[in-house]
């Protein structure tokens, strides 16, 4: 039999002969006895007969594998992958976006709240140009992730707008695939992804219609803090919308979120100061209106994105990985080699 397997120094796959040929056999973490498996010939330990089970099996795996609406995920035991983009003598082959997407554990990376937001942008900027290119499995982990995100906001009632935003994209982009349908290569069937799409519309509703209730504390509260803390507090905001946000709360936090200085500091941390002198706008009283520059300069350049915890790139072993999981790293000084990823750097690391 041919040799096939991810890595020349794996064990490869396991095989059964059947009446109608070889066929690959997946063991489901399932014992061979546990599987009907009786071998009739111990003379020859290749000829190995599958019972009525084992075809029950296996069309319950062809029924799995093939229904994209089974919430089964694929999970991996190593949870980081080697970034492969050119064949050697020992690999062969290269590593896709949509496998790394299964490999890295992202379902259990929204629960952190270090890495929520950065998981939150990774599938809005998958979901702008990169959808396309997900295979069937990859797809299902997706819209997976996808949905325990919706169900966490709606649980927990925290970032409704970064989820409103992602939902939106995908949203747009599914309507333009499905309309060009035909012209733009679309992995999976045209009902699948319309099914997709009114799922997609009925969170976006949910979303819509959520109602964050008023908590009741008896203790001490934001508002009982002395101006200058609560102004402190301001100044670690690095998000415009969650100031404009927290000065709607009271008469005091919106005039703190008003300070010249506030919008000065948010200008400084996203812009450069080049940036500054191409898009200056002046007030009536001849002062430099930083909060209308900061609108004004987002829309010509990208800005600086912060995130908790995110991914890491072993530059020695090309490895990507989360911080927790680690890898088995050959180098001297691993922590020498490592290099924070962005979401559009993971992106880019899968651009061939």
């Amino acid at each position: 039999m041919p040799f096939l397997g991810q890595d020349w120094r794996s064990p490869g796959w396991s095989w059964i002969k059947t009446e109608e040929g070889w066929k690959r056999f997946e063991y489901f973490n399932h014992n061979i006895n546990e599987l009907g498996l009786e071998e009739l010939d111990n003379e020859n330990k290749e000829n190995v007969y599958v019972g009525d089970v084992c075809e029950a099996v296996d069309k319950k795996r062809k029924k799995d594998f093939f229904n994209n609406n089974t919430k089964s995920q694929f999970l991996f035991q190593e949870r980081w992958i080697y970034i492969q983009k050119e064949s050697t003598r020992e690999r062969h082959g290269y590593c896709t976006l949509g496998e790394a997407f299964n490999r890295l554990d992202f379902s259990s990376a929204i629960q952190d709240v270090r890495r929520f937001n950065y998981v939150v942008k990774l599938l809005q900027l998958i979901a702008k140009s990169q959808l396309t290119s997900l295979s069937g499995v990859a797809q299902k982990n997706y819209f997976n992730v996808l949905e325990k995100i919706v169900r966490k906001v709606l649980e927990d009632h925290h970032n409704p707008r970064l989820i409103k935003a992602l939902l939106h994209d995908l949203s747009s982009t599914l309507c333009i695939l499905i309309r060009e349908v035909g012209k733009s290569v679309l992995v999976g069937n045209i009902n699948i992804w319309l099914c997709r799409l009114e799922t997609i519309l009925n969170w976006q509703q949910q979303l819509n219609s959520l109602q964050i209730p008023k908590e009741v504390s008896n203790g001490l509260t934001l508002s009982d803090l002395p101006l200058h803390m609560q102004s402190k507090i301001l100044f670690k905001f690095t998000d415009a919308y969650d100031i404009i946000n927290l000065g709607q709360a009271t008469p005091t936090l919106h005039m703190l979120s008003e300070d010249r200085q506030l919008w000065k500091k948010l200008c400084q941390f996203h812009f450069a100061e080049k940036q500054f002198c191409r898009h200056l706008i002046l007030s009536e009283k001849g002062h430099v209106d930083w909060k209308l520059m900061y609108f004004t300069l987002q829309k010509f350049y990208p800005q600086k994105e912060q995130y908790g915890d995110t991914l890491q790139f072993c530059r020695h072993c090309s490895v990507l990985f989360w911080n927790d999981s680690g890898h088995p790293c050959t180098a001297n000084d691993p922590n020498s080699c490592l290099t924070p990823v962005s979401p559009q750097h993971f992106i880019d690391l899968f651009k061939f």
